[in-house]
């Protein structure tokens, strides 16, 4: 079966492939393959020549789903940079999700990239880990109605398991991550179970 450009960079990342997807990423013949092979790529590599050459922002062309990828994008930025430059970046990514939801607010990727916003922007920029568990629980919806988009079911029920998690939730929480262990998870998402990022 052939997978779309979305589903593959999908399938490379889940597998930890950084190397198939520097090459997505140099075939890319779009602007929404290059920002997503670029979404994937940066973590696991944390390569910052993948993340520094990015827009500011797109033209009133662009789709939900390439804003959400840029916000992520400039939400990378944010995180691998100075307190002063990371609140520039910060507010760049957080207005390139509201111009995507404002698009699409039900993309699965604009899904994803808020309820990643939501558990790890500060306190002080509107984190907040319960309206995370409501959103990653929209995505995991979303995919029947977007079974191509680059988002496998397993990485949307990990996001909200760590939402769970970190909002208190430890029994629901639990019994998502004994469930998702015995689906034997690609590599990164049985690291993920075992280590997840800090919020």
């Amino acid at each position: 079966m052939s997978l779309t450009f979305a589903d593959s960079t999908q399938a490379h990342y889940a597998q930890q492939n950084a190397d198939a997807l520097r090459h997505m990423l140099a075939e890319s013949d779009t602007r929404a393959e290059s920002l997503m092979a670029r979404y994937r790529l940066y973590p696991l590599t944390e390569d910052t020549d993948v993340i520094d050459d990015i827009p500011e922002e797109l033209g009133p062309d662009a789709s939900a789903r390439e804003l959400a990828l840029l916000s992520g994008l400039w939400a990378y930025r944010a995180g691998e940079t100075n307190f002063f430059m990371a609140m520039r970046y910060g507010r760049r990514s957080m207005s390139r999700l509201e111009e995507a939801e404002e698009r699409d607010p039900d993309e699965p990727f604009v899904l994803l990239v808020k309820g990643q916003s939501l558990m790890f922007r500060p306190e002080i920029a509107g984190k907040d880990v319960a309206a995370a568990v409501d959103v990653f629980r929209a995505l995991i919806e979303s995919l029947d109605h977007h079974p191509d988009c680059g988002i496998s079911r397993i990485e949307a029920r990990s996001w909200l398991w760590l939402a769970m998690k970190e909002n208190g939730q430890t029994r629901e929480a639990d019994e998502l991550r004994t469930e998702l262990l015995a689906e034997n998870p690609p590599p990164l998402y049985d690291q993920f179970l075992a280590d997840p990022p800090s919020v």
